[in-house]
């Protein structure tokens, strides 16, 4: 049982602390911010985290450090800002009420035309301005993903990014620089351990005390939505008008945000968001960076978390694929009762998965690769950054000493009404040579694990010679080609 109760969320808004009960659990940060506290500095575009008009940060205490986001506010509930600081446009200027360095050189490089993405630019350029004193281009590219403007093209505005670097964030130029240490007190404050409920006549908010009281909220709550980072749920509101309560949101518990690095592998909290993951998996798996940096834009992979990518199961989610072809396996809790399943046994059928009333992922554990494996990931989308797979393909495969294929996992997204193994083609090449004529004759092989369909994303016939071509693409990478992938480093030196 949770040690103590609250009927209210306390927060940080700009230079101001709030409490708010009574409030419905698909009220959306944007709209909030936008109707009731009339911060207009916020826009709406799409609704749906993609254009990143509606950018805002948000300030959370992770193992005593305070940092900083970028996420979509369009998409973000109100009921997940407990014990954290919403920082909007209109608190991003200096201490003295003059322009930002960011939004000075935004200025001064012509970033902005129209304007109404220029706000949510600035706060994203914001949040690399503190966190990277020396960004590279590619470091403000991937910053600005998740930010579209149609007006200016983006050159000034990187030009502003690189300009603004010049100035060091300090007490004298950033607000949030000089309220640190007030910050980090007030949210530590805030952070007092009780389970939160919120009532409303459109449903119920859970905000549980502990892993321990989520996994007692979620057996006396199964129909419950579990909110990790909403990315996906918020759709469900914005788009389609679900009623989604009642609400047990999870960002907010760390032992849910814990990752553990060993030589075996890495194993990470459900509640890890994907910029928190990045470093740990690409630091183990360095063939997984490209698909990393191109799941959503920076807000989204802010938000988004691994756990929640797995639980809701879509066929083309981006981590499924790699983390399948690698061995993952899946811990899932129910009360005080865990079970540990392979990842590829967690997908049943489209929409069903191997999860029973009141049982949630706690983690994912993903093994180290073998020494000499060859390992890559490939995306397939209409659009290179932010957008959805057409289909994701990840390849894992170990020789023998005699250059014989060893074992084989294959894995693809979109093909199928779950992600899946691609078992007969793996079967073609376990025992025979690694070589053109066997991959080849798996290739071919291809057309008896899967029967994609067609929709607007990709035609059946088109998913179908891209799996089978990105299985040539991997073949000649590991032959020399150039690559992508590297051989793990036992046997590329023997």
């Amino acid at each position: 049982m949770a040690q103590s109760h609250r009927s209210s969320i306390r927060f940080l808004l700009n230079d101001q602390q709030i409490e708010l009960s009574g409030f419905a659990p698909d009220l959306t940060l944007l709209d909030w911010l936008r109707l009731d506290r009339r911060l207009t500095g916020t826009k709406e575009g799409c609704a749906e985290g993609d254009c990143g008009a509606c950018t805002v940060l948000v300030g959370r205490i992770d193992n005593g450090v305070l940092g900083y986001e970028s996420v979509n506010a369009c998409i973000r509930f109100v009921g997940s800002l407990d014990a954290t600081h919403v920082v909007t446009i209109e608190h991003l200027n200096r201490p003295d009420g003059a322009l930002s360095a960011v939004q000075q050189a935004m200025v001064d490089h012509h970033g902005s035309q129209c304007g109404f993405c220029t706000p949510g630019i600035v706060a994203s350029l914001h949040a690399l301005w503190l966190a990277e004193p020396n960004p590279s281009n590619a470091d403000i590219e991937r910053q600005l993903q998740g930010n579209l403007c149609r007006c200016t093209g983006y050159e000034p505005i990187v030009k502003a990014a690189v300009a603004a670097a010049a100035t060091i964030p300090d007490a004298d130029n950033d607000r949030l620089v000089a309220a640190y240490d007030q910050t980090v007190a007030a949210l530590t404050e805030l952070a007092d351990g009780a389970r939160v409920t919120i009532e409303h006549q459109r449903g119920t908010t859970f905000l549980p005390a502990d892993l321990d009281d989520l996994a007692e909220l979620y057996e006396a709550h199964p129909e419950a939505t579990i909110v990790a980072g909403s990315t996906d749920v918020g759709l469900w509101v914005t788009k389609h008008m679900r009623d989604i309560s009642p609400v047990i949101h999870l960002g907010h518990l760390d032992a849910l945000r814990a990752m553990f690095i060993e030589t075996e592998g890495v194993t990470l909290g459900a509640g890890v968001s994907y910029t928190s993951a990045r470093t740990a998996l690409i630091s183990m798996f360095p063939q997984m960076e490209e698909l990393w940096d191109r799941i959503g834009g920076e807000q989204v992979r802010n938000m988004g978390t691994v756990g929640g990518n797995i639980a809701n199961g879509s066929p083309i989610g981006d981590t499924p694929p790699p983390l399948i072809a690698l061995g993952a396996s899946v811990t899932l809790r129910q009360g005080v009762t865990r079970r540990t399943i392979p990842l590829e046994e967690f997908f049943i059928t489209y929409g069903k998965q191997d999860r029973n009333s009141g049982e949630f992922v706690e983690s994912v554990a993903v093994p180290a690769l073998e020494d000499g494996a060859f390992f890559a990931v490939y995306k397939i989308s209409k659009r290179r950054d932010e957008d959805i797979s057409a289909l994701c393909g990840a390849f894992h495969v170990t020789l023998d000493d005699d250059g014989l294929v060893a074992s084989a996992r294959i894995a693809f997204g979109g093909m199928a009404g779950t992600p899946r193994r691609a078992s007969a083609t793996e079967a073609a090449l376990i025992g025979q040579p690694w070589a053109w004529e066997t991959v080849e004759a798996a290739r071919a092989v291809m057309s008896e694990d899967y029967q994609p369909l067609s929709d607007w994303r990709a035609s059946a016939e088109y998913r179908m010679v891209s799996a089978q071509n990105l299985m040539i693409r991997f073949f000649l990478e590991t032959c020399g080609a150039p690559v992508r992938i590297e051989r793990h480093p036992v046997m590329a030196e023997a």
